[in-house]
């Protein structure tokens, strides 16, 4: 059972709607969904609310460390409430894909987001889920830093709150039943749509 889902992004109000900001979004949907309510947690660096998903009581995470330093405070409350890697899903941005395109995966590595390596380093394992959102990449020639704190466009934006709604089913689907096969599935179901 998936215990605790962290959504990645950097705080503050001028990177609310970046790029970067993928996974904190996606975590604002599914506290409104799941009647979560985000709350300070001064020991672990971040936001928290407590939901009731699939029948079973979930964390929500968005660390407030900054991107880089996501770690600590995902590490953190793992060690607190005793959470396995296998029992943590992760939400992030992901350069490689076009805007809107969601896609899921166990373990790996960090292919270059700072914030998954340093989970990795801070779990001291990859073995955990991720949710991947596709934010694109710049025009040849533009700076992947700015483009990433760069906020999305207004159609951008409805594409990724579209795939949010689309995906939210299938994160449910892995809370209740997660496996390596469940993600090729969903994978799978995602792509024929």
């Amino acid at each position: 059972m998936i215990k605790l889902i962290v959504g990645l992004g950097n705080p503050g109000s001028e990177y609310e709607k970046t790029r970067h900001n993928a996974g904190f979004l996606f975590l604002d949907l599914l506290a409104e969904k799941f009647n979560g309510s985000w709350r300070y947690e001064p020991k672990f660096d971040g936001l928290v609310a407590n939901c009731l998903i699939e029948s079973g009581a979930v964390l929500l995470l968005k660390p407030l460390l900054f991107m880089n330093r996501s770690g600590a405070a995902v590490g953190g409350m793992a060690k607190y409430y005793k959470i396995a890697p296998e029992e943590i899903l992760v939400v992030h941005d992901e350069l490689d894909f076009q805007v809107g395109v969601v896609k899921f995966k166990y373990g790996g590595g960090h292919a270059g987001h700072n914030g998954i390596r340093d989970i990795i380093t801070h779990l001291n394992s990859n073995a955990f889920y991720r949710v991947r959102i596709g934010i694109g990449r710049p025009l040849y020639g533009g700076v992947i830093a700015n483009y990433v704190l760069s906020d999305f466009s207004k159609n951008e934006l409805a594409v990724v709150k579209n795939a949010f709604d689309c995906a939210c089913p299938y994160v449910c689907e892995l809370i209740a039943a997660q496996s390596q096969a469940v993600v090729s599935k969903i994978n799978g179901a995602i792509k024929e749509e």
